[in-house]
């Protein structure tokens, strides 16, 4: 069984989403035969290249001041999924290179599959797929950390906790190499009507939107296995 997410890292439903798939796969019968792929996707291309943004400030300039709430009521939600979702030291950023450093893990990671559950563990997550600890240890950066990242030294250091060297890390980020790839992402996600993240596709054959609570991921998990 395979499991695509689009996913952006500065999402915070994407990160609740991820650790109630977590838990479901925990319950699941299957999960030896579940494979995880990671798809991009941006929530907010127009980000300026190359600077953050204080996320508050950020969402008060798009939501006014009921922004507040709304962070609070997330912030919430991520505690009961043991999760520190600090809003007011993330920095709002554009994650496109965020996504071509993802893609070159995923690479790079499934080439040497011994690295990847590194980053996870180190942040006692459960996961599968080789690329999940990339993701993980940027989420984790964002949301509790007040990582930038948008900054390439930051990236670097952060995917060379996970296993991938840092100077490739550099190289890519130096370039345009896995903008294709991130942008094909963006666009199949389109193409199955998908609108926001997270967006969750099991074989292709069933989808799921959004942080669903943990008995429906589970539920949808038992009826694509059939």
């Amino acid at each position: 069984m395979k499991i695509e997410i689009w996913s952006d890292v500065v999402c915070p439903w994407c990160y609740i989403g991820k650790r109630r798939l977590e838990r479901a796969l925990a319950d699941f019968e299957g999960a030896g035969e579940v494979e995880i792929a990671w798809r991009s996707f941006q929530l907010n291309p127009g980000m300026p290249v190359g600077r953050g943004v204080p996320t508050m400030d950020y969402l008060a300039s798009r939501f006014g001041p009921q922004s507040k709430t709304m962070v609070a009521r997330v912030a919430e939600l991520g505690r009961a999924e043991g999760l520190d979702l600090d809003f007011d030291a993330a920095l709002s950023v554009n994650t496109m290179d965020a996504h071509r450093a993802l893609h070159l893990a995923a690479d790079h990671l499934a080439a040497n599959h011994g690295a990847a559950d590194h980053g996870a563990a180190d942040h006692g997550a459960a996961d599968h797929g080789a690329a999940g600890a990339a993701e993980e240890r940027l989420m984790h950066a964002h949301f509790t950390e007040g990582a930038d990242l948008s900054d390439p030294e930051t990236l670097a250091g952060l995917l060379a906790e996970t296993g991938v060297p840092a100077d490739r890390v550099r190289t890519v980020l130096a370039g345009t190499e896995y903008a294709d790839a991130v942008q094909a992402d963006v666009e199949q996600a389109y193409a199955f009507g998908a609108t926001g993240v997270p967006f969750f596709v099991i074989d292709r054959k069933y989808g799921i939107s959004g942080a669903q609570p943990v008995e429906a991921f589970l539920h949808a998990l038992r009826t694509a296995r059939g």
